[in-house]
């Protein structure tokens, strides 16, 4: 069997053929099969209480990977009606919600938070006017005690489903944060090693393992770590590992920082920040220049703005170092060295092998 992490997927671009899914930052392209995967987003909303009654609104990117409308049609099938809005500010959504009486929505688990911290505190509305019934999570790894936050404060039916990071298709779902995932079908994802490309085999050993797609004879490693405990059951993911980060629902490409700070001459060294102290995830890039004329240079902060913006839709905040580090090499940029220090907790590392148990 051949395996991929995320970063061999690219290279297919050239030479496929059809329906291609295409991550925001070009890193992944996979063909896309609305038609095969559409029994998989049918059977995640039923599974999550949609029914005939149900008036759904998607509140997901489609961005490349077609997510929203691939849900938004499976809903229609399912429910009386559906609209795919994308991720929009709260305001906008809480209007759409209203303006299409809905009883559903799909969004992130950090959209769903801010949305109903906005009703609290900018709004001045109490959640349970909006009437939902359902809420299906999908996209990131959710703080803990969010599925039962959320049914309290909407009255809600919450069920979080995880999807495939590459053809956004349910993979599985549950509807607590203590349960396994229900698998979508027999060998929908498995577990591998996360030392060496071998899969796992239940009855499973407590520990760390990657959550993998098996497609025909290509292994896909989705860079999502879940904490197995002894037994059968797959569980969600908890963490992320290798050279891509989730950030707001979007894979950021880590090598791809690498290389762009690389042709910015005089940057030496960079830290990758993630946090989610609020609702929504937070990235700040704090670069460390050779030079000290270039500490306070705001076209130089500006270039590496202007670089990040071309890598990922992710908005990243840039910082500037006070302390200046390394020599710098004449005519040549510095090649930027990286950290990530990622305060949610997930990120495990860019080495699958000095993370393994």
């Amino acid at each position: 069997m051949t395996w991929k992490t995320r970063g061999d997927l690219a290279a297919a671009g050239r030479s496929a053929t059809g329906l291609l899914l295409v991550s925001p930052d070009g890193d992944s392209i996979v063909p896309g099969d609305p038609a095969g995967a559409a029994g998989a987003f049918t059977a995640a909303l039923e599974a999550a209480g949609v029914g005939p009654a149900d008036r759904v609104v998607v509140a997901l990117s489609g961005d490349g990977e077609l997510a929203g409308p691939q849900w938004a049609h499976a809903a229609a099938q399912v429910g009386r009606a559906a609209a795919s809005v994308g991720p929009r500010g709260r305001l906008r959504l809480h209007r759409a919600l209203e303006s299409l009486g809905a009883t559903t929505l799909v969004t992130t688990p950090t959209g769903a938070m801010d949305l109903l911290a906005r009703l609290h505190l900018e709004f001045l509305l109490d959640p349970l006017d909006l009437g939902l019934r359902n809420i299906v999570l999908t996209g990131e790894i959710a703080s803990r005690r969010t599925m039962a936050h959320l049914a309290s404060e909407f009255e809600s039916r919450v069920t979080e489903v995880y999807s495939s990071p590459f053809t956004a298709a349910p993979l599985g779902w549950r509807s607590s944060e203590t349960e396994p995932l229900t698998l979508s079908g027999p060998g929908a994802v498995r577990l591998a090693s996360l030392e060496k490309d071998e899969l796992l085999a239940p009855p499973y050993s407590e520990g760390l393992a990657e959550l993998v797609v098996v497609d025909g004879e290509t292994v896909l490693r989705t860079g999502q770590v879940a904490r197995v405990a002894p037994g059968e059951a797959v569980p969600a993911p908890e963490h992320t590992v290798g050279d891509h980060v989730l950030v707001r629902g979007v894979w950021l490409s880590l090598p791809r920082i690498r290389r762009a700070l690389g042709r910015v001459d005089g940057v030496s060294g960079w830290e990758l920040g993630i946090s989610r102290q609020g609702t929504l995830d937070s990235a700040v890039l704090t670069v460390t220049f050779n030079r000290e004329s270039l500490v306070r240079n705001p076209m130089w902060k500006s270039r590496i703005q202007q670089s990040l913006k071309a890598l990922t839709p992710i908005t990243i905040a840039v910082e500037v170092s006070q302390e200046v580090a390394g020599a710098a090499e004449s005519g040549t940029a510095v090649a930027a060295t990286g950290t990530v220090r990622d305060a949610r907790g997930h990120h495990l590392g860019a080495d699958r092998t000095a993370v393994a148990p």
